[in-house]
């Protein structure tokens, strides 16, 4: 007899409500649950076919080591002991620079991040490298200096606007916001509402606005610069709310002073009209906007980015209901990183800062690894993530993994990281473990699930924040625990607090060890690191979680954090946690002036110097590389690497090179016929899909493909066409702007 348990998807940031079916052990069906109060019952199919994320076709079970170019079955301890000793040694004779960790990247289990990060730290690193740097690297630095700290990540306030604004942004496919396609279609039929596109291609959120602009590819920051000259010509700009809440205006409103509007749009490819329609619109109504790759990784990254927050202060949306607004969080993503603290590291061949909320971007770690600073990089360990597969320009993560002294890799699989590995250590899925998320995606109220394991591990897999202090324990970072510690892990967990407070009071050491101290003793009664780690964050948390959680009528004693941990471990479907100040949303904003500062001076010249007779030069594409492929495209058929089993999506077209009818059309390209791509980094073969969808010049390939299943290579890895050092200057890879050719085959 089975039984249903309620759990979360862990394939997107949106963590949508499921419930399971389990039989003997193992999960058997999946459908939506429509008790959870954030996605309401909504899930997508990714969500719905999660029995191939559970289990794939090469599970790890046992700790594997490399010798002579072959794994062999090592025991737990044998595999710390040396991994510890080798560690140890690597960053003894190079400093610890030599080491790096990357991982804080799953969409489904966020604690793992603390442990790695306290490993890292420990022994005295700064090497933290995530996906958040891989994307966000520009969006997070702007709002570090904008908004005050990093992890100050502004969203819309899509239930409280009158029009919604989804620039390079395809929610219909890519989600990004709680029940997206159920929202994006309600506000395109609601008469008081609208919703706007701007991309490039005609796609699926595209099809269903209320008014698309259709620009050219990599004309972004241009075409915001004219939009912003558009206003202030006009006069519509919010001179009172410039005045109230935003510091450093004046000297960013010269920048769009006598701009040439018209020839600006000329090279957008767009209308004046509609443009200037557009910015009467966002003038007039509550709006916010919602971006997405097309911005973060097109042309200007980080330059789009700035712009778009100066196109909000000027309309005054930022921080006001119902446009973009720093929403309530459990725990941030990430810590602020500010690269003008001399104690802040930089990267040393690439001079890049940890601008993604602390992280560096995996762009430039084969730099950091192949350069020959005596410094550099030489051990990494790798959790939650599997670069060849989802960071750019596989062919120099290759290469640049050969190089390493050491490369240790945690997974529930043998990716193809871990088969270059020198150890992989079996991982719990997220299914057999405890864990929870931290992305904040809602305003005002402040959701949270803790997820429990529903199905037992197999072999010896253990969770990656146990494996992380097992490494911890053996490196000497944790300080010796007190068995009147250990006892009261045994007893309720208040007597715990009493006594952990006690001890940690004495121990100089116990705050910098704390997640590892709490998996060794809750943690070692609960069998979960993640879940002990948890509960101690809740008991510590800061100031303005607990007064969010007050709003919701948790009182904000010593007891309070205790008592959240107890309703989640009571409400598996996950429940509201906490409510953000809506009367004051500028208490978010954290800069010295308490204002919006919006004024960067690093940015100052490239925001001052984009015209459009430049802009056009620098878009000419070169004669053997005319069109521009946009690497990475959203699809409900896609989901990154998390996925090693074509089956999920048989009978459906997954993995093609999709071009416009007229491009297909003068290359001689059938549909369902075999093309070349080729880039600069290289050449791949796959299926042509012609589609109106698909703008003219570009070409889509998602992401997520090329993975072996059963011998077989199936599509193509979209990261093999792409290089690396493509990149912006804060080291986001420009994957939605590579110049490639297509031929037939």
């Amino acid at each position: 007899m089975g039984k249903w348990h309620q759990t979360g998807c862990v394939l997107c940031t949106q963590n949508c409500g499921l419930t399971v079916l389990v039989e003997d052990d193992r999960m058997v069906k999946v459908l939506p649950d429509k008790s959870n109060p954030r996605s309401q019952g909504y899930a997508c199919r990714k969500g719905l076919n999660l029995l191939y994320h559970q289990y794939p076709e090469n599970r790890l079970t046992h700790p594997l080591k490399k010798v002579n170019g072959k794994f062999q079955q090592i025991s737990w301890d044998q595999a710390i002991e040396e991994i510890a000793k080798k560690m140890k040694a690597i960053v003894t004779e190079y400093g610890p620079r030599s080491l790096a960790y990357m991982g804080g990247s799953s969409q489904g289990g966020h604690m793992e991040a603390g442990f790695g990060l306290g490993l890292l730290r420990g022994l005295g690193s700064q090497n933290y490298y995530s996906s958040g740097g891989q994307e966000f690297s520009g969006q997070w630095w702007v709002n570090g200096r904008v908004m005050g700290k990093q992890y100050n990540v502004s969203g819309p306030d899509e239930h409280h606007t009158q029009m919604l604004v989804a620039w390079g942004w395809n929610g219909m496919e890519s989600h990004q916001m709680p029940r997206a396609p159920l929202v994006l279609k309600q506000i395109s039929k609601d008469p008081d509402k609208i919703l706007v596109a701007i991309d490039p291609r005609s796609s699926e959120t595209a099809q269903i606005a209320n008014i698309h602009l259709a620009l050219r590819p990599g004309t972004d920051a241009l075409l915001i610069k004219a939009m912003i000259a558009v206003i202030l010509e006009n006069g519509w700009e919010k001179n009172s709310y410039l005045d109230q809440y935003v510091d450093g205006w004046d000297t960013v409103k010269p920048w769009f002073k006598d701009f040439d509007i018209q020839k600006a749009l000329d090279v957008c490819g767009l209308d004046y009209e509609q443009v200037l329609e557009l910015c009467g619109l966002m003038t007039t109504r509550r709006w916010c906007f919602h971006q997405d790759l097309g911005i973060y990784m097109g042309r200007h990254s980080t330059l789009n980015s700035y712009l778009l927050y100066i196109l909000g202060a000027v309309c005054g949306i930022l921080q006001t209901p119902g446009g973009n607004i720093v929403p309530g969080m459990v725990m941030p993503m990430g810590f602020h990183a500010d690269e003008r603290d001399p104690k802040v590291w930089k990267t040393l061949a690439t001079g890049m800062p940890p601008a993604a909320a602390g992280a560096f971007p995996p762009a430039v770690m084969p730099e950091e690894i192949l350069c020959d600073h005596p410094e550099r990089i030489r051990a990494v360990y790798v959790s939650s993530c599997n670069p060849l597969r989802a960071y750019p320009d596989t062919q120099a993560f290759e290469n640049a993994f050969s190089h390493l002294d050491l490369l240790v890799v945690y997974d529930i699989v043998m990716s193809e990281t871990a088969a270059l590995a020198d150890y992989v250590l079996p991982c719990r899925s997220f299914y057999e473990s405890w864990d929870t998320t931290f992305v904040p995606v809602t305003y005002p109220e402040v959701f949270s699930q803790l997820r429990r394991p529903i199905v037992s591990p197999p072999g010896q897999c253990l969770e990656a924040s146990q494996i992380h202090t097992l490494l911890a324990d053996r490196l000497g970072l944790i300080p010796q625990i007190p068995q009147a510690l250990y006892d009261a892990a045994k007893a309720d967990r208040m007597t715990f607090a009493g006594e952990l407070m006690t001890w940690a009071a004495k121990e100089p050491g116990a705050m910098k060890a704390m997640p590892f101290v709490l998996a060794k003793t809750l943690g070692k009664e609960w069998d979960s690191a993640a879940k002990a780690g948890f509960w101690g964050m809740l008991m510590t948390a800061p100031r303005q979680f607990r007064e969010n959680a007050a709003r919701v009528g948790f009182e904000p004693d010593f007891l309070q954090g205790d008592k959240i941990f107890q309703a989640l471990l009571d409400t598996p479907q996950g429940l509201w946690v906490g409510k953000v100040d809506t009367q004051n949303p500028m208490a978010a904003i954290k800069t010295p002036s308490g204002k919006l500062e919006i004024h960067i001076p690093e940015l100052e010249d490239q925001a001052k110097q984009l015209n459009p007779v430049d802009d056009a030069k620098d878009l000419r594409l070169p004669d053997d590389f005319p069109l521009i492929l946009s690497a990475g495209r959203h699809s409900r058929y896609t989901i990154n690497s998390l996925m090693c089993n074509p089956e999920w999506n048989k009978g459906k077209r997954d993995c093609t090179i999709a071009v416009n009818p007229e491009d297909a059309q003068k290359l001689n390209l059938l549909d369902k016929a075999s093309a070349k791509i080729t880039t600069m980094a290289g050449s791949e073969v796959g299926e042509i899909q012609i589609s109106e969808q698909v703008a003219k010049g570009t070409v889509l390939i998602p992401h997520g493909f090329g993975y072996t299943y059963k011998g077989k290579v199936y599509g193509i890895n979209v990261n093999r066409l792409t290089k690396n050092t493509h990149r912006d200057p804060l080291g986001t890879p420009l994957h939605r702007y590579v110049p490639c050719r297509l031929e037939a085959v």
